[in-house]
């Protein structure tokens, strides 16, 4: 089931698209650095707020990345047609709902992606996550969500098909992610998480990370900007 109608809004600049919804600047501010780039957009039941393509463009750390965030709208209208088919889950944002976006975000983020066809645009976020920081939980915390959501998806589907992909989206188990994930791969959960750190090691093999390294977006430039110009400052020696 999909939606009849939806209009897509394209903002100017981020000012205007965090201003489209009060939660996005609190999700963005939750992703990790490097899965920020991504959040240029925001779902909403009728409608989808992205950013326009000169502003995705300076995020772009390469040419997946590039692709991945013209093709913001399309993630944004997966996300709609997820919930159309499994009322638990957002765009109709109510603090609950939000609550359980942050818990089910590995979910609604991966499968945004996988329905996109947009989960190899990430492999090289996904190269750049598993070099930076500790290792990952399972499955992605809110944090990572944008980035590895997506593996989850991919992994299943070379295991069990595009139905079990389906499955696994289609609602939300009270016994939570475990329960999700377990139903789907039809194993336990230390048995998936076994082979999905395999799988996503792989994908961040040498060779892999040599070819699809991400640049850092604007915002991280400036970050690093701001470093080294603390590094090159001269202390002031001590009078006395």
């Amino acid at each position: 089931m999909a939606p009849d109608e939806i209009t897509v809004v394209i903002h100017d600049n981020p000012a205007w698209l965090a201003a489209a919804h009060p939660l996005l600047p609190a999700v963005r501010l939750a992703a990790a650095p490097a899965g920020r780039r991504y959040l240029a957009g925001w779902p909403m039941k009728t409608e989808l707020h992205v950013l326009h393509e000169e502003w995705t463009d300076r995020r772009a750390g390469g040419e997946d990345s590039e692709r991945a965030l013209r093709a913001t709208a399309e993630r944004m209208y997966a996300i709609v047609v997820l919930a159309a088919n499994n009322p638990d889950l957002p765009p109709m944002w109510t603090p609950r709902r939000f609550l359980r976006y942050l818990r089910w975000a590995w979910l609604i983020e991966g499968g945004a992606q996988y329905f996109a066809g947009q989960v190899p645009l990430f492999r090289p976020a996904v190269i750049n996550r598993l070099r930076v920081g500790p290792p990952p939980s399972f499955p992605p915390s809110r944090r990572d969500a944008v980035i590895l959501g997506g593996t989850i998806f991919d992994l299943l589907e070379r295991h069990r098909g595009p139905e079990a992909c389906e499955m696994l989206a289609h609602r939300l188990r009270r016994d939570g992610p475990r329960g999700n994930i377990e139903l789907a791969f039809e194993a336990s959960i230390r048995e998936v998480e076994a082979v999905w750190r395999e799988f996503v090691n792989e994908t961040a093999g040498p060779r892999s990370a040599r070819e699809l390294v991400e640049e850092p977006d604007e915002e991280g430039r400036e970050r690093q900007r701001r470093h080294d110009s603390r590094r090159q400052t001269p202390r002031r020696a001590d009078s006395g």
